[in-house]
């Protein structure tokens, strides 16, 4: 058995892989208030936002319990994972990874469409944010500081 790393982003959902966790009983929101994307060029990550103020959003993700051999001194393992899904960068982010960005949900209707609509619809969700919708909030950090609510 080979090591299995898993896998964080999930771009094409017409892939017959992913149809089986594509229903209700799978789906998960990954809460977040700022990401980054790696930049050589810089020589660091480059953190998003919604704004400066970093308000919560989600990444609409999908999650199962899965058996696998992570790390070969650990041998097979049973785990609780979750991956994201992408789809086309925006402006934004396609300014630092023209491949892809995360499918982020920014409303309380669009958290709940995800976690209870049929596929065909919750699947609509699956859409880049438009452009100005996300902000550079910091530059060359591996991790930006945990900021505390005041």
């Amino acid at each position: 058995m080979e090591p299995d790393g898993g896998t964080t982003n999930i771009r094409n959902l017409n892939s017959k892989h992913w149809t089986r966790w594509l229903g209700v009983e799978n789906r998960c929101v990954v809460p977040f208030n700022s990401f980054s994307e790696f930049n050589k060029a810089e020589g660091g990550d480059i953190w998003f936002a919604l704004n400066e103020a970093r308000p919560l959003a989600c990444f609409a993700g999908i999650w199962t319990n899965w058996t696998s051999m992570r790390k070969v001194k650990e041998g097979e393992t049973t785990n609780d994972l979750y991956a994201f899904l992408t789809t086309e960068a925006n402006a934004e982010v396609g300014a630092v990874h023209p491949k892809a960005m995360p499918v982020i949900l920014t409303t309380a209707d669009e958290v709940e469409t995800w976690m209870t609509a049929t596929p065909d619809e919750a699947l609509k969700l699956k859409r880049p944010l438009p452009d100005g919708a996300l902000r550079i909030v910091a530059r060359g950090v591996k991790e930006e500081p945990i900021r505390s609510a005041t």
